[in-house]
């Protein structure tokens, strides 16, 4: 049978391509893919051409390299439609999640592939990477009762992370996004603040924006893709305050200042990013108990209601489009194979 997938050609140009799947080997299933979700950070950067060529953030499903034409994406949502013969038969009709490139189908071994939980619709279990990211960011923090504490972006990764930190008992909770639509969601969630990192006096408002405040956040978390919101955490984090940095910034430079404050405030930079385990905490957690945690907080915060927009995968190229030119119009897109 034939199957569509959408190929990155080329800085801008993105293809709907046919192939031809093989038969399926005995220990392998075929999934009929329903939804899957752009990771508008991490794609738009392909979609650019600005991903470094020897590192990026790719699964083992990728195997078309790191050059164009490239197969790309890791948020899919399916149901499995055959199955090998080697293949428990409980496999058969289930609905799974898979790090898989926009494809209207696939072929995997069992291994690879996620149950979705029951009760939990694909809308919300299409953002499970994007959460257990989250969930990550979070371990990493470490945020302490009476913190207070600024996320800076607000695109998915952004809000849900803001979403797990409004559920700790934190004495403040700002964020910042230079786009209203993401700002007026992160309201909804109930944080304290929800700033404008390209208003001059961004800084000022960010400590002035609950009373008593009088010198800055004990954690910032990093989350806009922009390198030079750097220099923004680092001015208003306070002495020995952490600076958790969950963003991939690609080929994107930024010059840093790390003179002045940074250089006698003791402010720790913390790297953080999903596919490993802080090792702190890898005596006690590892990927099946970090996904449970992301499971069940998607049924608690039911991110589907910050999709804005549903494409049929033949209109790939207008939502690469649509979030390169136009992302203060978006939050979270999805292909709609059905």
């Amino acid at each position: 049978m034939d199957r569509r997938v959408v190929y990155f050609t080329a800085p801008g140009k993105v293809e709907l391509r046919e192939e031809s799947l093989p038969a399926l080997n005995a220990d392998e299933v075929l999934v009929e893919t329903h939804i899957s979700a752009i990771s508008a950070g991490t794609e738009v950067l392909v979609y650019r051409g600005q991903f470094p060529r020897d590192v990026i953030d790719s699964h083992d499903s990728l195997s078309s390299g790191l050059n164009y034409p490239l197969a790309y994406g890791y948020a899919s949502v399916g149901r499995v439609t055959e199955i090998g013969a080697s293949v428990p038969r409980e496999w058969e009709n289930r609905q799974v999640f898979a790090f898989q490139p926009h494809s209207s189908h696939f072929i995997t071994t069992p291994n690879s592939l996620i149950s979705i939980p029951e009760l939990l619709s694909p809308e919300n279990a299409v953002f499970l990477p994007n959460m257990e990211t989250a969930v990550n960011l979070v371990q990493d923090a470490a945020p302490l009762i009476g913190e207070r504490v600024l996320v800076l972006g607000q695109g998915i990764l952004g809000l849900l992370t803001a979403a797990l930190l409004h559920e700790f008992p934190l004495e403040y909770l700002a964020v910042a996004d230079r786009f209203e639509l993401r700002r007026k969601a992160s309201l909804e969630l109930g944080v304290n603040a929800a700033l404008d990192p390209t208003f001059e006096d961004f800084r000022t408002l960010a400590i002035q924006s609950s009373a008593g405040m009088q010198h800055g956040f004990d954690l910032i978390i990093e989350l806009s893709g922009n390198p030079s919101a750097l220099d923004d955490a680092i001015a208003l984090t306070v002495f020995s305050g952490r600076v958790v940095i969950g963003s991939w910034y690609g080929e994107k430079r930024a010059s840093i200042d790390l003179g002045g404050k940074f250089h006698r405030s003791r402010i720790r930079l913390i790297s953080s990013q999903v596919s490993s385990i802080s090792p702190e905490l890898s005596g006690r957690w590892d990927k099946p108990r970090r996904f449970e945690v992301a499971w069940n907080a998607l049924k608690r915060i039911q991110p589907e209601k910050w999709i804005t927009h549903k494409f049929p995968l033949e209109q790939a190229a207008q939502a690469y489009q649509l979030l390169d030119s136009s992302p203060e119009l978006a939050i979270q897109i999805i292909f709609n194979y059905r």
